[in-house]
């Protein structure tokens, strides 16, 4: 008799992208660029940086269980009570915390095929049965969600942007949309590249609605540029909170990561010229696919995804580009093995990768 069951068993683990020590060793060569994982290309904040010298004496000291200071704080920027809002390690943290404390018995999952690969292993991994909805044209199709939607359905995960392509489901769309979901059901709105997306006045901020059954979440690992630290928070009613902080590990997130959270939030100036310059990278990226004749998918983060019609080229424009030192991500493991996603970068990593790209797809 085997000691771990069988969907354990079965589980394919998150294989994130390689290294740039990795890429280094590999190729020997000096200067890696790397957008492969929607990183920030500007670090993190300033403030943030100065918030976690002044802590790294207190290193030997616990982290405060509650996160009341980050808590509060955000629960001051977006108008609610600290008892509407839990912080864990990254936005993955919270939503393993979300499958433990909510998920039981025969309850289903559901989501679409094409989206974050972080929560379709958290998925796996729980033993639930879970359904993928195909995308339509890289979109989420809510409409096609509905007739899924059972008496066993406890779960629906829905990414907005979602991650890997960019795309989102718009106001009118969830509007109607959540008109059919019972109020059983737990909506999960994975919304990690908010920041990005929250210019476009179709983009429907869940903090807008404050339903009961919607828990938003959101993370300091993309915009914020403090992926290395794994902080993340989510907020809905207090009764999903409550039972969350029943569940969560009592000192996550770590003392540095509050600290470098906190002083983030203040940093507005940083995450302005983040998205700004994102968002001139985003426009200079579509002319190149635009002059090159590659089809792309219109992004509301800090990436564009395109579509090279077979795994086998995306493999060797993979190839190729790691080989001139420059990392992007394949999405087969997101089963979009024909597509290939770009992180945007500096300006000046911008420019070194669309000539490289030019010169990649003259033959490839």
């Amino acid at each position: 008799m085997s000691l771990v069951p069988h969907y354990i068993e079965n589980l394919e683990p998150y294989k994130a992208g390689g290294t740039i020590a990795e890429i280094r060793q590999k190729y020997g060569l000096e200067r890696i660029i790397k957008l492969a994982s929607n990183e920030n290309p500007f670090g993190p904040s300033p403030l943030a940086q100065k918030a976690i010298a002044e802590h790294i004496h207190d290193l030997h000291r616990y982290p405060d269980s509650g996160g009341i200071e980050l808590r509060s704080r955000l629960a001051a920027i977006y108008k609610v009570k600290v008892e509407n809002v839990v912080i864990g390690s990254g936005s993955e943290g919270i939503m393993s915390n979300i499958m433990r404390t909510f998920l039981m018995d025969e309850d289903e999952i559901i989501t679409s095929s094409g989206t974050f690969i972080g929560f379709k292993v958290l998925a796996n991994a729980s033993g639930k049965k879970t359904i993928y909805v195909p995308l339509n044209n890289y979109r989420f199709e809510l409409k096609a969600i509905l007739p899924y939607i059972s008496a066993k359905t406890k779960i629906i995960y829905l990414c907005n942007p979602n991650n890997p392509t960019g795309t989102i489901f718009t106001r009118e769309e969830f509007d109607e949309f959540y008109k059919h979901v019972p109020s059983r059901v737990l909506i999960i709105l994975d919304e990690a590249y908010f920041e990005f997306a929250e210019e476009f006045p179709e983009y429907p901020d869940s903090m807008h609605y404050r339903y009961d059954n919607v828990i938003t979440l959101r993370t300091f690992s993309k915009a914020h540029g403090l992926a290395g630290i794994r902080v993340g928070y989510g907020m809905a009613h207090e009764r999903l909170i409550g039972n969350l902080m029943k569940v969560k590990l009592p000192f996550e997130p770590n003392s540095l990561a509050q600290a470098a959270a906190v002083a983030s939030l203040d940093d507005t100036d940083f995450i302005r010229h983040t998205v700004d310059t994102n968002r001139e990278a985003r426009e200079q990226f579509y002319q190149l696919f635009s002059e090159l004749k590659i089809p792309f998918v219109k992004s509301y983060t800090n990436f564009v995804t395109i579509d090279l019609g077979l795994e086998t080229r995306v493999q060797k424009i993979h190839q190729a580009l790691l080989e001139k030192g420059i990392m992007v991500r394949p999405l087969k493991a997101f089963d979009l093995g024909q597509c290939l996603r770009i992180t945007t970068g500096t300006p000046e990593e911008n420019q070194i990768f669309m000539e490289a790209f030019r010169e990649v797809t003259r033959d490839k």
